[in-house]
């Protein structure tokens, strides 16, 4: 961990008023806003900033860990720690080239270390008695890459004023540092496979015993998470060592693949042999460097096949998949939804090539050959199935819709609902981007930017039209809503009924949001089957 900055001094003016008295002030206003924003920690005091009228606090350290050990609290420190910058991320695989989403997924990249354990926090206000919701987000990148600030559009700052909200992301431990479950090997490896989770679950402690100075509500946290982030959502709703610190969540476009603890250890003995290590001879993955351990890690996933790096169901400190819904999660209010076009644009094509091939220039006929090539001789009832479940789209988006986050949404709902309990919504985010000429369409974590009310910020994927400050203003009020009360409805909104089996409500954000019920259910059987 990073040393910490004691005693910032803080440059200041001395007046005299015509009475004769002395009084100090900030001599920049940027400055004097760091002098109110110092507060009280468990663990010292901690001095951010204001920026436009939101408390901002950076780079909060709430744990600390030695490799593949659980996380332990923070070291006490004296004086004020400057909370002013971005803490350091967990380490991840190199990368070698710009990624193909990168124009409508703007992405920051900050130095790595293996002592990760940070948080940011937005408020509007502090040490006011008030008890305003937390939002807690999970950052995605599977389980693998990502940190709290990857991506421009987790910025807190305007979901925190818009919604009177207190907004938290955090950094954790990833990849091989995060689930390489070693306790095949000795007792104090024993959690090594979930310490990722375990970073989670201490973050969420140290909300739970310190927010409050913040102006949050301990006991009004919501959990909110995309693509991997999503699968941590459902971890920490589930996970024992979690209970009583999530009171809603939020799993936007989840997966559901966790790893068994057979097949954990079977990675971990390949590692071991990739690495030449004996078994007696484990404690020198402790400290070796980090890219020749995730090396012999990562080819040991590939050796297994289609495995990849997950919480570890060990039975013990993750007794089953997050989806499984244990008694843990009955009370817990869950909105879990997805993206229509979710994977099937820039996510897997460069934008050149769908500049070169953009739909939108389709003929008839062209749009119907490449219904063909996707679908096969199903394409015709294909694009009637899409235009009857989506009647405001074209025959050519049918060509790209998702096949595979959509139905996982519907399952993991239909698990929930199941348990009769704290209700479940779902929803599909069918919002077409117009930048580059609408090729992106809809893509996986196109709802980002407007789920955080920064479609500004982020106004490469977005374009930053009067549309998308409508549909930022109708999905961040839903989330807002849902971190309150936990439930999403609002006056923008026609009336969005709990999913059920039966009912299979669900509420397409677009243009003009609507709700379904069940109302792509032929359109999925064909191409999922």
């Amino acid at each position: 961990m990073r040393s910490a900055r004691i005693g910032m001094i803080l440059p200041l003016v001395v007046l005299v008023s015509a009475g004769g008295s002395v009084h100090a002030q900030a001599a920049d206003p940027f400055v004097a806003s760091l002098t109110v924003a110092v507060v009280n920690t468990d663990s010292g005091q901690l001095q951010g900033f204001v920026k436009n009228g939101i408390y901002t606090y950076r780079g909060v350290p709430y744990a600390r860990a030695e490799r593949f050990m659980a996380p332990r609290p923070v070291d006490k420190w004296e004086g004020v720690r400057p909370a002013l910058t971005y803490g350091e991320i967990c380490p991840v695989p190199p990368m070698t080239a710009v990624a193909n989403d990168e124009l409508f997924n703007p992405h920051r990249y900050f130095p790595q270390n293996e002592n990760c354990q940070f948080l940011n926090i937005w408020t509007p206000g502090i040490q006011d008695n008030e008890t305003r919701p937390v939002m807690v987000w999970l950052h995605g990148g599977g389980f693998t890459n990502g940190s709290s600030i990857e991506m421009d559009a987790y910025d807190g700052e305007n979901l925190s004023r818009k919604g009177d909200v207190v907004v938290v992301s955090l950094n954790h431990r990833l990849n091989v540092l995060g689930y390489l479950d070693l306790s095949a090997y000795g007792e104090k490896y024993q959690y090594s496979g979930n310490v990722g989770v375990a970073d989670l679950v201490a973050a969420l402690r140290w909300v739970h015993d310190n927010i409050a100075e913040f102006g949050g509500d301990p006991d009004n946290v919501t959990v909110f998470g995309q693509s991997g982030g999503a699968r941590k959502v459902l971890s920490v709703m589930s996970v024992p060592a979690a209970k009583g610190l999530v009171a809603k969540a939020i799993a936007q476009s989840s997966a559901n693949t966790f790893n068994s603890q057979e097949t954990a250890r079977k990675v971990a003995e390949l590692t071991l042999q990739n690495l030449g290590l004996r078994p007696d001879q484990v404690d020198e993955l402790q400290t070796m460097p980090y890219l020749r351990l995730l090396e012999a890690a990562d080819k040991a996933l590939e050796q297994i096949g289609g495995v990849g790096w997950t919480p570890v169901i060990d039975g013990d400190y993750y007794p089953a998949p997050g989806s499984q819904f244990g008694e843990q999660a009955r009370a817990i209010p869950l909105m879990i939804g997805s993206v229509l076009t979710e994977r099937s644009t820039i996510i897997r094509r460069k934008p050149e090539e769908l500049q070169a091939d953009n739909k939108n220039s389709w003929s008839a006929e062209q749009a119907r050959a490449k219904l063909g090539e996707r679908y096969g001789d199903k394409a015709d009832a294909v694009a009637e199935a899409f235009l009857k479940a989506y009647p405001r789209k074209t025959y050519a988006d049918a060509y790209f819709v998702d096949e595979r986050s959509r139905p996982i949404a519907i399952e993991i709902a239909g698990r929930k609902a199941a348990q009769q309990g704290a209700p479940v919504y779902n929803y599909v985010f069918a919002f077409f981007s117009p930048v580059m000429d609408g090729i992106g369409m809809s893509w996986h974590c196109s709802e980002i930017p407007y789920a955080f009310d920064n479609v500004d910020v982020a106004i490469t994927a977005t374009g930053g039209g009067d549309a998308a400050h409508a549909m930022a203003h109708v999905v961040s009020q839903a989330w807002i809503n849902f971190a309150r009360y936990g439930n999403p409805n609002h006056p923008g909104l026609p009336d969005w009924p709990a999913y059920t089996s039966e009912g299979g409500a669900t509420m397409i954000f677009d243009g003009v949001s609507e709700v379904g019920h069940h109302h792509d259910e032929a359109l999925l059987d064909l191409i999922t089957k």
